[in-house]
């Protein structure tokens, strides 16, 4: 039988071995022998973003973390497919106005975007999440609940529920104000979907409580099972009677005026409500860790009341977990899934290795807010990374950090894909900014990189390459982009004054021997201390620095023609130098 680790070497390494220390001891005690089991749920009613995949790589570490330690983890993720359509999300291709006429229904039921490969809206997100969960090294049993429902596989459960509707409905009333009826239970989305969704932006876009009810009816009193509807498909239906005898249940529906009797021991057509059907799960799986977002850390949350409900109506126990914080992104508002165009974790494996999209989740704590970056700041990004990978090379790296790294470049499964050579990640942006992707052209420059061990082929610094290339094509304004200048600037070179025609003749004559991107870095940098009558290597001053950045400024315009662009070394390499020649007038 595997060994928990020790909680003092847990403390010395990092937040995940601690979880991991705490799941294993309490699914001993609740349930020894059997599979540890962890859980997730995500909501396909639009984009799933990458606040959401927080909601699946937190149990994902902490379960990858016990396998390490050679027990047996169900990750579970949920599909809550089975929800009713919301609202038509914002910015998403393919939809229109008409899709209004769809809410209220499953979301197994609404057509999927125009143009889609899915048979239908839950099936077109879940794919692109699905994929990326696949990229990332993350194993899950996926769990739909519209296949759930619809096969009576809780059927005792709803039962169960039904009868016991007085109970659950006093734990709900603990939280309901005189003020409003049920607005302390009532409402509120549910945390798959709000879990990393800020509360002030879900109340600025008015999808909060409305929504998502208790299951409160009217006169025949509370029941928190709600009916599809035969006719219409839409949850706006009100149980009029119910006996738990014969499980025989009458509905009317508000939306289309249809009305009908079932009986529950038999029909799979609905849903228990979600501050009863989350508690139900958790009983039903054995659920043993599950995080959540900070709002459900206020009473009347759905966290909060499936505590009591799990323990009081279904005998279960409450999943331990953290409350997470938000993720956002640089240069960006917090995302929203219920607003199209937010960055999801397909955009970002487009512009960023697995490992380095992983290691963002896994080196903060939960309760740690962190920002995945879309702009300029990748390139620090991507050079903190690496800084990182040099010191687990050498030995120097922190045992947190370690730890860190070591889940981001693989799982207990083994170890993820990764670019056998990787090359500065700002260095392969300005070569794709500058030769837009021509192969022939990246390959030459970046051979040149390190004349003593160049560069045979493009597959050697890919697929980061890859990451670099789409970063530029797909998130620097086009008028960013670096264009080359054809012909050289002669107004310009013909008002240059005698200090700046030298500080271009060093330039041009060291450029053959230092053509390499240490020797260029050497050279440019260089220039302005020669011509001060310093030596090349000579510390810089607050002056030189300054009569620096002027000579990188002349040479910017020179060159490409505005006062910034790529580093100077690259750039030099990506024009050639008999380019570079001409353009400096030489």
């Amino acid at each position: 039988m595997p060994t928990v680790a020790s909680s003092q070497s847990s403390t010395e390494t990092d937040w995940v071995s601690r979880f991991a220390d705490d799941v294993i001891a309490e699914s001993e005690r609740r349930a020894p022998g059997k599979p540890v089991v962890v859980a997730s749920g995500l909501s396909p009613s639009g984009p799933i973003h990458l606040g959401n995949l927080r909601e699946v790589m937190t149990p994902h570490l902490v379960a990858d973390e016990i396998r390490r330690r050679g027990y047996t983890v169900r990750h579970l993720i949920s599909w809550d497919d089975y929800d009713r359509y919301r609202k038509v999300p914002n910015g998403v291709e393919g939809i229109d106005d008409s899709w209004q006429a769809h809410i209220g229904k499953p979301l197994t039921s609404v057509p999927a975007p125009a143009g889609s490969a899915y048979p239908n809206w839950a099936e077109h997100f879940k794919a692109a999440m699905t994929r990326a969960l696949d990229e990332l090294g993350v194993e899950y049993d996926g769990i739909s609940q519209t296949e759930q429902y619809l096969a009576g596989t809780y059927r005792e459960q709803i039962l169960h529920a039904m009868r016991h509707r007085a109970d659950i409905d006093a734990v709900l009333d603990r939280y309901r104000t005189k003020k409003d009826g049920a607005a302390g239970a009532k409402g509120g989305k549910k945390p798959q979907q709000k879990k990393a969704d800020e509360a002030e932006l879900e109340a600025a876009e008015g999808s909060g409580a409305a929504d998502e009810d208790d299951g409160s009816s009217g006169s025949a009193g509370y029941f928190p099972y709600k009916p599809y509807c035969g006719n219409c498909e839409k949850d706006l239906t009100v149980v009029t009677s119910y006996d738990d005898d014969t499980t025989e249940l009458n509905y009317t529906c508000s939306a289309c005026g249809f009305a009908e009797t079932v009986r529950l021991n038999e029909f799979n057509r609905g849903k228990l409500v979600w501050k009863v059907d989350w508690p139900m799960r958790w009983a039903y799986e054995g659920v043993i860790f599950e995080p959540s977002g900070v709002d459900h850390s206020s009473p009347g949350s759905s966290f909060v009341v499936g505590g009591q409900i799990v323990r009081e109506v279904f005998g279960g126990v409450q999943p331990i977990g953290p409350m997470y914080a938000f993720v956002g992104i640089s240069g960006m508002a917090k995302m929203s899934s219920s607003k199209g165009g937010v960055p999801t974790p397909a955009d970002a494996l487009k512009i960023m290795e697995a490992p380095l999209l992983r290691w963002l989740y896994a080196r903060r704590k939960p309760n740690q807010s962190f920002k995945i970056a879309f702009d300029q700041e990748i390139q620090r990004l991507y050079d903190e990374w690496d800084s990182l990978a040099r010191k687990v090379a050498d030995g120097t790296v922190l045992p947190a950090d370690a730890a860190a790294h070591a889940r981001a470049v693989g799982t207990a499964a083994g170890e993820l894909p990764s670019t056998p050579r990787p090359l500065p990640y700002r260095t392969l942006a300005s070569v794709a900014d500058i030769t837009a992707g021509a192969e022939d052209q990246t390959l030459r420059i970046l051979s040149e990189l390190d004349p003593e061990n160049p560069l045979t082929s493009l597959d050697e610094v890919r697929p980061r390459l890859d990451r670099a290339e789409s970063w530029i094509s797909t998130q620097v304004p086009a008028e960013a982009r670096t264009i080359v200048r054809d012909e050289p600037d002669k107004e310009l070179l013909g008002s240059l004054d005698e200090q700046d025609r030298e500080s271009l003749r060093l330039l041009v004559e060291g450029l053959d021997s230092h053509w390499s991107l240490d020797g260029l870095t050497t050279l440019v940098y260089g220039v302005p201390k020669v011509l001060e009558g310093l030596a090349p290597d000579a510390k810089p001053t607050p002056e030189l620095k300054v009569a620096q950045r002027s000579f990188f400024a002349l040479l910017y315009r020179l060159l490409v023609g505005r006062d910034t662009g790529p580093r100077l070394p690259t750039l030099l390499l990506a024009v050639g130098a008999d380019r570079v020649r001409t353009l400096l007038g030489a």
